[in-house]
């Protein structure tokens, strides 16, 4: 189960390293913030597509060569795109082709790196209890949490002599394969005799782990030889998980346009346009204080008060849209890391509640199907938030900040009203 972290984890640092350099990178080059933000455009699109399809994929081939899958397009994508921005950096690529190439190296991540995230959802989810199922999903998102606080950290010590604002990609590309080789050697392989059903085995992920046989979950696996249930496709707006879906993506907006705009805003308020590579120290700071905040809400918040999806849901896109008016108005480096702090605090409760919540909707036989929904409503809210939220930042940053409060608020509204309580949706199964 390290090795499952490790996956997670590894490409969560990666991306976050990237994403504090990209707006020194973006200044670097001479170009507008938005053609930054839409640089990462085209990867989450194929990220909403190739989601699902990987996850139903892992029910039939297995979750280990789903992940290993993911972490290939990882290190090829940062491999890549570490070659083509140095070439853009040296000069020796105008910035339009060099942001056209980013965005194909990009795509490797979307295509293929989206096979790991729904195959280590659904491995867990599979395996531990609906009353616990939460709380094991938090923990699994705390990996993504844990590897936000270290590429921040980690990136201004890898812009090294030589490399320069580069050498977090190559970085990572070369973590990434170290990983790549622990998980082909040491994780057992798991083709599945029939898809994300059995008995609950120990959730490693959980806050109370242990050895029950699975007297909650009344599903019983079928025999060893028995053949695999048939199971449907799933749509986002299937009824039993459209509210989920609905919230995910409001929320998920709201989210990934403060992640767009953070950076930018770093290099504004403090003075760093005209120095970019001192603008990733900074950067990384705000970045790491927002992502301790979010290890915070899913390993101490979420275990110590027991809230179900419904109530990490709610509770947390309050303290997001609070977050975010501080963000907005601070105009140092305290004031802006306490508000990105605080509204990354609030997506940390929102995010394993929505995931949690669409994973306890459904039976599980519809693990991978659920877990590609979630994945795929996931990459959605990256495909044009984050350029919208910079485009917006760039003509009035109180505009800009509205309209993520009003995407809080409208999850809150919709929330209140149409999400199952977390009494029910934590009850045991019925029997098959």
């Amino acid at each position: 189960m390290a090795l499952l972290f490790a996956v997670m984890l590894t490409t969560a640092a990666g991306n976050t390293a990237m994403q504090s350099v990209m707006p020194s990178i973006g200044t670097a080059l001479q170009v507008d913030d938005v053609w930054i933000s839409l640089a990462y455009t085209w990867s989450a699109l194929l990220w909403v597509v190739c989601a699902p399809i990987w996850a139903r994929r892992s029910d039939k081939r297995g979750r280990k060569a789903m992940m290993a899958l993911g972490l290939i397009g990882f290190i090829v994508s940062m491999g890549l795109c570490a070659l083509v921005l140095w070439f853009g950096l040296a000069g020796l690529l105008p910035a339009f082709w060099t942001l056209l190439l980013f965005a194909l190296a990009r795509s490797f991540y979307g295509g293929f790196g989206s096979a790991a995230p729904p195959a280590v959802q659904a491995y867990v989810a599979s395996r531990t209890a609906r009353s616990e199922r939460t709380q094991a999903l938090s923990l699994i998102a705390s990996s993504f949490g844990l590897g936000t606080v270290l590429g921040p950290a980690l990136a201004p010590l890898m812009i090294l002599p030589g490399v320069g604002l580069i050498g977090p990609f190559l970085a990572f590309a070369i973590l990434g394969a170290v990983t790549l080789v622990a998980l082909r050697i040491l994780l057992p392989n798991d083709e599945p005799q029939f898809a994300a059903r059995g008995v609950t085995y120990d959730a490693p992920f959980g806050a109370s782990s242990n050895s029950r046989s699975g007297d909650e979950d009344q599903e019983i696996a079928p025999e060893h030889d028995a053949a695999p249930e048939p199971v449907a496709k799933m749509g986002w707006f299937e009824a039993r998980i459209r509210p989920w879906v609905i919230a995910g993506l409001l929320g998920g907006h709201a989210h990934a346009m403060i992640l767009g705009i953070a950076g930018f805003l770093v290099l504004d308020r403090l003075g760093l346009r005209d120095s970019p590579a001192e603008g990733a120290g900074p950067v990384g700071i705000v970045l790491m204080c927002g992502a301790i905040a979010t290890l915070l809400a899913q390993w101490g918040v979420i275990p110590r008060l027991n809230m179900g999806p419904r109530a990490a849901i709610l509770w947390g896109v309050a303290l997001a849209a609070l977050g975010t008016i501080l963000f907005g108005v601070a105009q140092n480096l305290h004031g802006i890391a306490l508000g990105y702090s605080i509204a990354s605090l609030g997506f940390g409760l929102f995010r394993p509640g929505f995931n949690a919540g669409a994973s306890l909707a459904v039976s599980r036989a519809e693990q991978g199907e659920a877990s590609g929904v979630v994945a795929s409503v996931t990459g959605a809210a990256f495909v044009f938030a984050p350029a919208l939220g910079v485009w917006l930042y760039g003509h009035s940053d109180s505009i800009a900040f509205a309209v993520v409060v009003a995407l809080c608020l409208a999850v809150a509204v919709i929330g209140w009203r149409s999400l199952v309580s977390d009494e029910t949706s934590e009850q045991p199964d019925k029997a098959a």
